[in-house]
């Protein structure tokens, strides 16, 4: 099979692309590499073609494997012919595969396995050959048996069942059998009873919402056409038998085997299908808020306080260094009394000043707004930013055996409030230490195809990572573990010799890690910064393959390359086509230009501070008419959450984001944006709050 061609024509990517491609993959170059530093190679595909082609490329091995598995097991049962064989090795999808592979699958015993043991099997050659005789009601029934599994069987009858399901199939849900309507689980799907609307409409959430409503038992669903007729009629019109006897048992044949073998066969298909395009759709839409989030933006490194907050058991609060390192911690409880309040903002007053702290990182979970007003209280000698710090998955990895590494001394209140405060500094940095899963970010994330989910989400994340670039001798292994080539057990190893050797002096010196080879070399040093370094390349993110080129391009117009980093004029006088080559276009010399001008770049958006409604704290003070600051906390294809400080999130349903159609609400807004949002309506039995972007002066 010539994957490279098949590739091309489905992604619509020259063959000379995507052959480039393979060949860098199968030597074992990673996604970001390739996109960044092998341009001239693939034409400058960018990061999701490239990782298109790798994952087209697994399937179509996939593919080939089961057609290896279904040859070998059609030859062992001796009926391979050159015929069967030609059709098996052109199959372009699994579908296909599995419809000539059928017939000879190993089954359990049918109906029809029982009527050929009874003999019955030359009645139905007979019927399909229209040469009819007097046969007794149990030989007709058999062959009726045997014909009704043939046709099930047969590759081009399936087909043309297919293009029906695929024109006139519903999405439609009812209320399960036997479960009572005032059931107390009915409600959650209430709005899904009687749900019906053609499959090509179905919108991915609507789809996975009705079915978590069949897994719970409460839905009953399918995906089918509101008839039958059409599918057994196009069945029947294939039939070529004149004989009106031996068309009738036919007939018979098909409208028995659509209802009980091909029918519900292909309505698995389509079901599958169906969750397929759900889950994909869910996943990405998943995978964007997590990237979103992973590039939001960092405060910096500023000396942090960080409170979690607590009513009965009171507020974490623990002292960090400019680098995140914990250097006190202790326990305020502002919300028992008037007296235990006064002391809790002496307290915060007097570690402010003891620690010389420039920033607070609030946790937005319970008792969140209620402490953001305590450290309003708070009278600073010196200017101090409180933010609200989102809390999503810090208990997982409070918990975690990463948080037991770091802080084996200490319990989980006092690494859940490290957590938070490190968010604020660098929420790429600590973000990647949790499960990507317990993010909170997601659409439906447990009903999804698990492994679908966990390799996009682990995209994402190696993606984001390499795209803003890691510090080498401050890293975490979990943050190294992202980077291109390096991987958790490598990761481990750069981190041991670093704590057993001191600090890398620039990044020829990781070499020495034991373990890490050329290959390694390649592919994760341009993604790694050693800012002490005496190389000024070694801050950017310059590939160490370009030093020398870099050099030259110095030497041209008369100085080194520090100059040249340092001086705009310089940098103007160098002539890239002058150091064009076979392997060095312009794509990446004007990439070194970019890193020359700006080494080391965080592609993040600039920190801003972020401040709720001072008036608006319970959900009882929201009124319909409103206008206030809210967060995007999550983004979904219905709409958009935004919290706007009340401990209920509001939706934004996609209707309401502009005065115009919006498909998808990620081309409005981003997670973390910061917006002004109305108030339509508020439910206080329900808890539930809708937001406009309409109209808001």
């Amino acid at each position: 099979m010539n994957y490279a061609a098949i590739i091309s024509n489905r992604l619509e990517i020259s063959q000379r692309q995507v052959e480039k491609t393979i060949e860098l993959l199968e030597q074992g170059a990673t996604v970001p590499f390739i996109a960044r530093y092998r341009k001239e190679a693939t034409g400058s595909l960018n990061e999701v073609q490239i990782a298109a082609i790798r994952d087209l490329l697994l399937r179509l091995k996939e593919l080939d494997k089961r057609r290896e598995a279904v040859l070998q097991s059609i030859e062992e049962q001796g009926k391979l012919s050159p015929e069967l064989k030609a059709k098996i090795e052109a199959a372009e999808s699994m579908t296909d595969l599995e419809d000539l592979y059928l017939p000879y699958r190993p089954k359990r015993r049918t109906r029809a396995t029982i009527a050929i043991e009874k003999g019955y099997e030359p009645v139905a050659d007979a019927i399909q050959r229209g040469q009819w005789q007097q046969w007794d009601e149990e030989a007709l029934q058999g062959a009726r048996d045997i014909i009704a599994e043939r046709i099930n069987e047969d590759a081009a009858s399936r087909n043309r069942v297919r293009n029906v399901f695929r024109r006139k199939a519903m999405l439609s849900s009812a209320l399960a059998r036997g479960v009572d309507p005032d059931d107390e689980r009915v409600g959650k799907f209430e709005s899904w009873i009687d749900w019906k609307e053609p499959i090509h409409r179905a919108p991915s959430h609507r789809i996975l919402a009705l079915f978590r409503g069949e897994e719970a038992g409460v839905l009953k669903v399918h995906v089918r056409p509101e008839s039958d007729e059409e599918a057994v009629g196009v069945l029947t019109d294939a039939v070529r038998v004149k004989n009106d006897n031996c068309a009738r048992q036919i007939q018979l044949s098909i409208a028995d085997g659509y209802k009980r073998l091909i029918g519900p066969s292909i309505e698995t298909e389509f079901r599958n299908q169906l969750k397929e395009k759900a889950d994909k759709e869910a996943i990405r839409v998943f995978a964007e808020n997590l990237r979103q989030l992973l590039l939001a933006a960092p405060m910096g490194q500023k000396r942090t306080l960080a409170i979690d907050p607590g009513f009965r058991t009171g507020c974490k609060v623990v002292c960090l260094d400019a680098q995140g390192q914990l250097l006190h911690n202790e326990t305020i409880y502002p919300f028992t009394s008037v007296r235990e309040e006064r002391a809790a903002v002496d307290k915060l007053e007097a570690l402010v000043e003891a620690f010389h702290i420039e920033a607070i990182a609030i946790g937005n979970g319970t008792a969140g707004r209620e402490t953001e007003e305590v450290v309003q209280r708070c009278r600073f000698k010196n200017k101090v930013i409180a933010v609200s710090v989102s809390e999503a998955g810090a208990s997982v990895y409070s918990a975690s055996e990463v948080a037991r590494r770091e802080f084996p001394d200490y319990d989980v209140t006092v690494r859940g409030a490290v957590s938070i405060g490190r968010r604020l500094m660098d929420p790429l940095s600590e973000l990647v230490k949790i499960d990507p899963k317990s993010i909170g970010v997601g659409q439906y994330q447990h009903d999804v195809d698990q492994k679908m989910l966990s390799e996009s989400l682990a995209d994402t994340v190696v993606s984001c990572v390499n795209s803003v670039g890691v510090e080498l001798n401050t890293a975490s292994r979990e943050l190294l573990s992202y980077v291109s080539g390096i991987g958790p057990a490598l990761a481990n190893k750069i981190v041991a010799h670093r704590n057993q050797n001191g600090a890398f002096a620039d990044r020829q010196s990781l070499k020495k890690v034991k373990g890490l080879g050329e290959k390694a070399f390649e592919q994760c040093a341009g993604f790694l910064r050693v800012r002490e370094s005496t190389n000024p390349l070694d801050r950017s993110a310059v590939h160490p393959e370009r030093y020398a080129l870099v050099e030259r391009m110095a030497t041209s117009v008369g100085a080194d390359v520090e100059t040249v980093m340092k001086d705009k004029e310089l940098r103007s006088k160098i002539h890239l086509q002058d150091f064009t080559s076979d392997d060095c276009g312009l794509p990446t010399l004007q990439d070194i230009m970019k890193e020359l001008e700006k080494p080391g770049l965080d592609p993040r958006a600039k920190f801003e501070v972020f401040e709720f409604d001072k008036n608006v704290t319970r959900l009882e003070d929201v009124k319909e008419g409103m206008v206030l600051p809210g967060i995007v906390t999550n983004i979904t294809a219905f709409g958009a959450f935004v919290d706007i400080g009340v401990h209920q999130d509001g939706l934004i349903h996609v209707s309401q984001m502009a005065n115009r159609r919006v498909n998808d609400p990620g081309e409005v807004v981003h997670l973390h944006q910061h917006l002004k949002v109305k108030v339509l309506e508020v439910d206080l039995r329900r808890r539930r709050i809708s937001l406009t972007l309409k109209n808001i002066e």
